[in-house]
């Protein structure tokens, strides 16, 4: 089965997380997550969850998650479901993919993913989300400091190089309400 993910959705339904690109995991915990499906047509849809975990292209795994007890949901037309849960699973440094079929057409119609990575990994200075990858070199930003000296110079020079304004400029009062006293009270 060859999947294609379609970055803004897809026409038969959409999937969305509220997981980050790359998670620090470690195997055999539960990783809370909640999970949206839009059923952008005017049409109920049922559809299913596939958890897919690959490394280096290849699937290591792939398993239907079920929802209340079924693989099969429905959402009807134009409406989106939030779907909470928590995933576990028994490795790390893997790439985790959750496909969203449409059962009509069998076919995966949006994907999300988020790469699991072992906390050794992510403490180790290689980039987040590639184990095994070169550590990402420091970015030189030396070259910023005289432009950021220049602009606080300006800031500094601006305010002397104004023109004046007027010292006998009239400032506009606001109108004062004429205050009525109250009569004197009963026992005055």
């Amino acid at each position: 089965m060859t999947t294609t993910i379609n970055v803004m959705g897809g026409e038969l339904g959409d999937i969305f997380w509220d997981l980050a690109p790359w998670v620090t995991y470690e195997p055999g915990y539960d990783m809370g997550c909640s999970i949206y499906v839009a059923n952008p047509t005017d049409t109920e849809k049922e559809y299913a969850l596939i958890a897919r975990i690959e490394q280096a292209d290849a699937v290591i795994s792939e398993e239907a998650l079920p929802i209340s007890g079924y693989t099969w949901f429905k959402v009807e037309p134009g409406d989106v479901i939030k779907l909470k849960g928590a995933l576990k699973f028994s490795e790390t440094d893997v790439t985790l993919i959750v496909l969203l079929v449409e059962r009509e057409t069998q076919e995966v119609t949006d994907s999300v993913a988020s790469c699991l990575v072992s906390p050794a990994a992510a403490t180790s200075g290689w980039p987040i989300g590639w184990p095994g990858g070169a550590a990402i070199a420091p970015t030189d930003f030396s070259w910023l400091l005289p432009l950021m000296m220049f602009g606080m110079l300006g800031i500094l020079i601006a305010p002397m190089l104004a023109p004046e304004e007027e010292e006998d400029r009239q400032e506009v009062m606001p109108a004062v309400e004429e205050r009525k006293l109250l009569p004197p009270g009963r026992y005055e």
